[in-house]
């Protein structure tokens, strides 16, 4: 088993990792897409977008990649914004679409719009 850290402060105060790689597959945990360095007001599309580059930063450590993605759940604070993460979804997953689940739930921070969990075959 291989465990895969981004260096979030958040990984040692929650006990949690990026991403863990077992059993043939690699399990990325749920990842925002908010830019601290961005503005204040950003789109779900914008941290839809930031959010699977960071998933595929951690699937490239494991291995994988989004191509090889099996499963993937999609946390949003607001389901009225999912559509407009469609495109960026098309043009990350368009060759290959994963299984793939929308929820709407409240994420530790009132700003998060996105947060995307994904299971990738190695």
């Amino acid at each position: 088993m291989k465990r895969i850290f981004s260096g979030s402060p958040f990984e040692p105060k929650i006990a949690y990792c990026r991403a863990v790689v077992a059993g043939g597959f690699a399990f990325v945990s749920g990842t925002t897409g908010i830019d601290p360095q961005g503005p204040a007001e950003q789109s779900a599309a914008d941290q839809c977008r930031l959010a699977l580059s960071r998933v595929a930063a951690a699937l490239e450590e494991a291995g994988t990649g989004l191509g090889k993605a099996v499963r993937v759940t999609y946390y949003m604070a607001d389901f009225a914004d999912f559509e407009s993460c469609w495109p960026v979804l098309q043009e990350h997953f368009a060759e290959t679409p994963p299984a793939a689940t929308v929820i709407e739930a409240k994420l530790i921070d009132p700003a998060m719009k996105i947060e995307i969990e994904v299971t990738a075959a190695l």
